[in-house]
């Protein structure tokens, strides 16, 4: 049976954005962080989060897969220096396509990726992701 929108318990890919001490704020010059919210919030639900913990790659993006992707064996994707609007394009096309488990990136978001600490996964998303 197919797993989307119509199915019972179906959950779409979500995003996380960090905005608290340095992500969304002046800290990270030049970038439109209410702009980068919308355009993410296109593509899907967006949680805004207080400090992910990883500040040294303000802005920091979760794209957080959906049940289907989950179901699939994807994982939450993290972006850091996500502080240009083609990168945050990217991503919001990628998330469109499915997200975690569902599409595969776009090779440039390789560029964005990273593992975040061990503590910065317990964190925030502990329960969401």
């Amino acid at each position: 049976m197919p797993v989307g929108p119509s199915s019972a318990g179906w959950v779409p890919c979500r995003v996380v954005v960090c905005r608290d001490c340095c992500c969304g704020s002046t800290k990270v010059t030049g970038v439109d962080h209410a702009e980068q919210t919308a355009r993410l919030a296109e593509a899907a639900p967006v949680r805004i989060s207080d400090c992910l913990d990883v500040c040294d790659q303000a802005n920091v993006i979760v794209v957080q897969p959906s049940s289907e992707g989950r179901a699939a064996g994807g994982r939450p994707a993290w972006f850091g220096l996500v502080n240009d609007p083609a990168a945050t394009e990217d991503i919001a096309t990628w998330v469109r396509a499915g997200g975690p488990g569902v599409a595969a990136p776009p090779d440039i978001l390789d560029l964005y990726a990273f593992t975040p600490p061990r503590r910065a996964r317990s964190g925030p998303l502990r329960d969401a992701g």
